[in-house]
């Protein structure tokens, strides 16, 4: 069973946002929902029938990246000092919580292994503290580049 997620709207844009920085965000988010959903399945491993869920945005991240993209114009730009406009959803990064029915770990049909998804859990924690760092990494250069320019 598959179930696609929403990104929630953002009512402000950022003044200042390139695609990577719109990119990092959405890996951010899409973290974010694997650390959920790995805190679900670690809740529940001894709950009878549940069965583990996972986050899949790795195959549309590298998409994203491999087809280069994300630097295309959407529109025309009909004067040469118009600023070059973008599509914004070109560097968002969608995901998908799956759910996996298939296997089964223990004699009450449950399918999580908690050492694997304790793994998982850490390796998502270092993944997410390394986006949250090129995340601030950005705009604290944005505003650098600003406070210079006074």
């Amino acid at each position: 069973m598959m179930k696609a997620i929403a990104f929630p709207s953002k009512e402000t844009e950022p003044l200042i946002e390139t695609n990577t920085s719109r990119r990092n965000e959405s890996l951010l988010q899409a973290l974010n929902a694997q650390h959920k959903v790995t805190t679900e399945n670690i809740a529940n491993a001894d709950t009878p029938n549940y069965k583990k869920k996972s986050v899949e945005f790795e195959e549309e991240l590298r998409r994203i990246i491999e087809n280069g993209k994300t630097d295309q114009l959407d529109m025309k730009r009909t004067h040469e000092k118009h600023f070059p406009v973008s599509n914004p959803n070109d560097s968002i990064v969608n995901y998908r919580i799956v759910e996996n029915n298939e296997t089964s770990m223990n004699n009450n049909n449950n399918n999580v292994d908690i050492d694997k998804e304790m793994a998982n859990l850490s390796e998502n924690q270092l993944m997410y503290n390394y986006m949250v760092d090129r995340v601030s990494g950005h705009y604290k250069k944005m505003k650098n580049l600003l406070q210079d320019m006074k």
